[in-house]
């Protein structure tokens, strides 16, 4: 879905039949000056969908930008001053803070994991886990807090994981049904449980390892098995606490589901200043 339509579909969502109070209050022309301000740190994503929230309502929108996406802001800074149409800016406020408190809401988580494991190497990776549809600006957003996206969804990499083990019968079985078909250029990444199942997925060449709900303990193991063969990724109860015990086990790549699935969203507000 194209970010334009998202915006609409939510404002149709939010108004329906018009916003009654907002109406009966101002008149259309009355003009307003406002500023979106952060009440938490963070780390700023969807500056740009905010925008166009705005400008969908009003065209003629003044947008001045105090702050740039993946960007730290502070706790009492402004992000953004606008000046427009009182009644565009009232109807499109909570749809604009909606989308901006999300999406900075992944980045900042993003970059405390990020953060976290700075210096070790390891690149923080995203998942699928995401809001149906919003996948593109979800992703973008754990740019801003800087992840690195895995794949974007079921056509950009093989990837063998445990139910499709099962269905194969074996983990050798299902990576040669999948090298038999493999397309060039593509790569291969298959998840394990154990060290078992990785030394049957070491016989092969594929490009990835992904250790599903490893203890770093194994995890280590594992890296010291196929370190010379392939990259590792570690996924699976990764939290703040313990990523990095995973990212000094020497893996390539952590995949974080919790960056998109459950991040806390950030606190920001708008206000009107003064006319």
């Amino acid at each position: 879905m194209e970010l334009k339509e998202h915006i609409q579909r939510a404002l149709e969502e939010d108004l329906g039949r018009g916003d009654i109070t907002t109406e009966a209050l101002f008149d259309a022309s009355a003009p307003a000056k406002a500023k979106i301000l952060a009440k938490q740190d963070l780390v700023l994503a969807g500056l740009d969908v905010a925008h166009k929230v705005f400008t969908h309502l009003d065209k003629k929108i003044i947008w001045k930008p105090e702050q740039k996406d993946g960007e730290r802001v502070r706790a009492g800074e402004p992000v953004v001053r606008l000046e427009g149409k009182a009644c565009a800016i009232l109807k499109g406020e909570r749809v604009a803070l909606n989308f901006l408190q999300w999406l900075s809401g992944i980045a900042t988580l993003t970059r405390r994991f990020v953060d976290t494991v700075e210096g070790t190497g390891v690149r923080i990776l995203d998942t699928r886990k995401t809001t149906p549809t919003w996948r593109a600006i979800e992703k973008y957003a754990v740019q801003m807090g800087g992840g690195n996206n895995h794949r974007i969804g079921l056509f950009d990499r093989y990837l063998v994981k445990d139910n499709h083990i099962t269905l194969a019968g074996s983990v050798a079985s299902a990576i040669q049904k999948v090298l038999g078909q493999k397309k060039n250029g593509v790569p291969v990444e298959v998840e394990v449980q154990n060290l078992e199942e990785l030394k049957e997925a070491l016989k092969f060449p594929v490009d990835i390892i992904l250790l599903d709900n490893f203890t770093p303990e194994r995890a280590r193991e594992a890296v010291l098995m196929g370190r010379d063969k392939v990259q590792f990724e570690a996924s699976g109860g990764i939290t703040l606490e313990n990523v990095r015990a995973f990212a000094e086990t020497g893996v390539d790549f952590i995949s974080v589901g919790a960056l998109t699935h459950s991040p806390p969203a950030a606190d920001l507000s708008l206000t009107f200043l003064p006319s």
